[in-house]
């Protein structure tokens, strides 16, 4: 009881292609939510990265190379404390430090771009969501198609708008008008 090449699903295959189709998209959004939930992680983790000024020779030369700047440059500012009368305690001074996060070491900072990540990734998952529902739904209108054997439900279904039809594309020009009449309504 197969099908021919080019030939009409059974009924049978109809539902279980359906069936299918509905448990693939199920999947397909919990795979979804794990990604996101595996790409918030991952930025996490890379924004909790450390990096320590010896994990590179360049970092490692330079900061050598600061360090002792900065250390001649205090010594010369220790000098001039003295000569000034500036008790050692109250002096001013010279520091110098690796930030092993860059702007990350800043918890405000970091809870900022995790937000903004959050918030991507979140619309990323919309977006994918539409996606996995439109192909399901294409794919699930294909199978039905192929079993439509009356002209009326191949017409009826030709007849279904689109989302185009539904929801058109705006003009700015109109959107211009509407907001200037608008304002005269308001101003007048």
């Amino acid at each position: 009881m197969g099908v021919e090449v080019g030939g009409k699903m059974t009924r049978s295959e109809r539902v279980e292609l359906g069936q299918l189709i509905r448990k693939r998209e199920r999947v397909m959004k919990s795979q979804t939510m794990e990604r996101a939930a595996f790409m918030l992680a991952e930025f996490d983790q890379q924004s909790a990265q450390l990096y320590s000024f010896d994990d590179d020779e360049v970092w490692a030369e330079a900061t050598r190379e600061a360090e002792k700047i900065v250390a001649e440059s205090s010594e010369k500012i220790r000098r001039r404390c003295k000569k000034l009368g500036i008790p050692s305690e109250f002096a001013p001074f010279l520091s110098f430090g690796w930030m092993q996060r860059g702007q990350n070491a800043v918890a405000g900072r970091r809870a900022e771009l995790r937000r903004m990540a959050k918030s991507r990734i979140d619309a990323i998952a919309r977006e994918t969501y539409a996606k996995i529902e439109r192909l399901s739904l294409t794919a699930q209108t294909e199978v039905i198609a192929n079993g439509m054997e009356s002209v009326a439900a191949r017409d009826f279904l030709e007849k279904m708008p689109s989302l185009e039809l539904l929801m058109p594309k705006i003009d700015a020009k109109e959107i211009k008008q509407l907001s200037d009449r608008q304002h005269e309504k308001n101003y007048g």
